[in-house]
């Protein structure tokens, strides 16, 4: 039986069955879960929701509740596997050396889709070495390198796609718990899911303008490609091989090239489907201008049957509700881009504001941290990059000075 309360009614030992909120206004990557302890309760009440659905068949009820003991004078450990602690370095820091590891990576894919298109024998495991560097720019601040290797032109895009799903599944790897050696499968699933691609016809390839059935067909035809090429190098694991075969497959059933559902697809398959559909949409191509990446997340939300979608909300998770380098638009009415995450709370990230649309005129930028005490000021809602046409939002948050760099 289900029942509705408010959230500040309740207690450990009850079942959460959903929020009043969409996922997209708490920080829970889950709707249905246990509250196992007085941390997961506090972080509930301080999460703004205001009323929740409790399953009585899964846990207490509000009457049937048990005193609250008392909360302890300092935060209580969270009962989690132990893992090395991982300082995190300033962002400016690390976006020098990833954009270096960035341009690297890129040269590395660009070599080995060259030697497929020759018909020479491939060797990922020149990849392994750029997949460590992944996993260790990650750990040092996720937010660098995700940014970074979004910005691709439409020449590069085949190149760096491979470096930023490679990003992207590290992170997300990161949010499930994955150790360095799985979070290293992952980033090696993700630089190596396309290679297929290089044994496609690049005239169909690189068309700029909506495939015909037929040549729709011939492109269905990468994964299997990739897969069979990497089978036959013998170097990666079944699981990289398996993201390769199966990244696009939906898990309602409808992708290709096996139909799979469900958890039929690997877990890892499942997330390179996020993770590879997220790069294509926010990067500029011959025959489309990206989305923004707060748009992007928006509308794959909405694709009912096509991903996970407990992997997408961690997917969300990983990157943020307004990812790095988004254009927002404040409660004040000025505009700001997105600097940096803010892991804690998703809606409340780092950002730098420089516009007034108010006044229509450019402020002195001034980065606001939307999760500090002080601050008023809010994130209304995500601002359309083409309505505004500003030629200089990556400068706003250094990325442009670090490719230049690199």
């Amino acid at each position: 039986m289900l029942k509705k309360i408010a959230v500040n009614q309740l207690t450990v030992g009850m079942f959460v069955h959903g929020f009043e909120e969409s996922w997209f206004k708490h920080p829970f990557w889950r709707n249905r879960f246990a509250i196992k302890d007085a941390a997961t309760l506090r972080e509930i009440q301080a999460s703004g929701v205001k009323h929740c659905l409790i399953d009585l068949s899964q846990g207490e009820d509000v009457q049937a509740q048990k005193p609250e003991p008392p909360a302890p004078a300092s935060p209580e450990p969270k009962s989690e596997p132990a893992a090395p602690k991982r300082e995190r370095v300033p962002l400016s820091d690390e976006l020098q050396r990833a954009a270096q590891l960035r341009a690297r990576s890129a040269d590395t894919m660009r070599h080995m889709f060259s030697e497929v298109r020759l018909g020479n024998a491939i060797e990922p495991s020149v990849c392994a070495p750029l997949v460590d560097d992944v996993v260790a720019s990650i750990n040092r601040h996720p937010d660098a390198l995700l940014s970074l290797a979004r910005l691709k032109t439409a020449d590069e895009y085949t190149y760096m796609h491979s470096v930023a799903v490679c990003a992207l599944m590290v992170a997300l790897g990161r949010q499930l718990d994955f150790d360095d050696a799985q979070c290293r499968e992952a980033g090696m699933a993700g630089m190596l899911h396309d290679l297929g691609k290089a044994a496609m016809p690049q005239d169909v390839l690189n068309k700029p303008g909506k495939l015909s059935a037929e040549e729709f067909e011939i492109i269905k035809q990468h994964p299997v490609r990739g897969y069979e090429m990497l089978r036959a190098g013998g170097a990666v694991s079944k699981a990289v091989m398996d993201v390769c075969h199966h990244h696009h497959e939906r898990y309602d059933g409808t992708g290709y090239p096996d139909k799979l559902a469900g958890e039929q697809i690997s877990l890892l398959a499942r997330m390179g489907a996020v993770c590879d559909v997220y790069d294509a949409v926010t990067s500029d191509r011959p025959y489309k201008a990206g989305w923004d990446p707060a748009h992007s997340l928006a509308q794959m939300a909405s694709w009912k049957g096509h991903f996970d979608q407990n992997v997408f909300q961690l997917f969300v998770k990983s990157i943020g509700i307004y990812p790095t380098g988004s254009l927002v638009r404040m409660r004040s009415g000025r505009l700001a881009v997105v600097l940096e995450q803010n892991s804690a709370v998703l809606t409340k990230p780092r950002v730098k504001l420089f516009f007034s649309t108010k006044a229509g005129l450019p402020l002195k930028p001034q980065v606001l941290d939307l999760a500090a005490a002080h601050t008023t000021d809010q994130i209304e809602a995500r601002e359309p990059p083409e309505k505004w046409n500003f030629p200089y939002l990556t400068e706003l948050w250094d990325a442009d000075a670090a490719l230049k760099q690199a």
